[in-house]
């Protein structure tokens, strides 16, 4: 008689360890949100995103540095952004390789504090209300890679506002409309919907564009180069199949 089961399509929750790049990226991001947490002022002062300071000061970095700076008054800001990097990041650096993972969250997270930045010149009610505004937090990014992680995985689940599972496609249009709906209203809620879309926008034509086939060759190399290693020694690939990875829930 067979000491196993039979075997079915298993439920996953999350993506598995830290790769090497979402490691260093949390790190680095509670690093800095435990100096804010003891000199909120002076960290969001210096390293949040002003489109004010940037344009009349000429204070260019905070384009890149507000990525690691969150909200110091609680640990739900950072919490949701490090969860979503851990969930969607993972595959993504498995897939496109360190590098690839790395300069794919750069373009989306800095791209969305210029497209802040610019956004906050047009003479909209809503826009306008940006410029002196200090935006502060990885969003731009982490919809940047649920973007990614859409296109690349669209039919695998996403707890969606971690209650209910929708495929990944359907929860990015929702993130997408909502963001979109919220930075045209005119009301200010205090979170940066305005980059929140740019990310995903940015993100979008990053994937579409001639970056996207690089990408992607670079991954059938590295499949091609792996079997190639399986071949050599031996090794025959296991594992439940294809459908093993649609009970996978984020």
């Amino acid at each position: 008689m067979s000491r196993y089961g039979p075997q079915g399509p298993a439920m996953v929750i999350g993506p598995g360890p830290m790769t090497p790049a979402v490691r260093a990226l949390v790190y680095a991001n509670v690093g800095v949100f435990v100096l804010t947490w003891f000199a909120p002022a002076a960290v969001v002062g210096a390293f949040g995103l002003a489109p004010v300071v940037v344009f009349e000061q000429f204070q260019v970095w905070r384009l890149a540095t507000y990525l690691f700076v969150h909200d110091p008054n609680g640990f739900t800001h950072i919490l949701f952004n490090m969860l979503a990097l851990w969930m969607f990041g993972v595959d993504l650096e498995r897939r496109w390789g360190t590098v690839g993972f790395v300069k794919y969250y750069a373009v989306t997270g800095v791209g969305a504090g210029i497209a802040t930045a610019l956004l906050s010149l047009l003479p909209f009610d809503a826009m306008r209300a940006m410029y002196d505004v200090t935006t502060v937090g990885a969003s731009g990014a982490i919809y940047g890679l649920l973007l990614a992680w859409a296109l690349l995985f669209p039919h695998r689940n996403i707890l969606f506002m971690f209650i209910f599972p929708l495929p990944a496609r359907v929860a990015a249009i929702l993130m997408g409309a909502m963001a979109f709906l919220a930075a045209t209203s005119g009301r200010s809620s205090g979170v940066a919907e305005a980059t929140h879309l740019s990310g995903l926008v940015i993100g979008w034509f990053y994937l579409k564009g001639p970056r996207n086939t690089r990408l992607d060759l670079q991954y059938r190399l590295t499949k091609w180069r792996m079997s190639r290693m399986r071949k050599r020694f031996d090794v025959h690939q296991g594992g439940r199949g294809p459908g093993d990875w649609g009970g996978r829930v984020h």
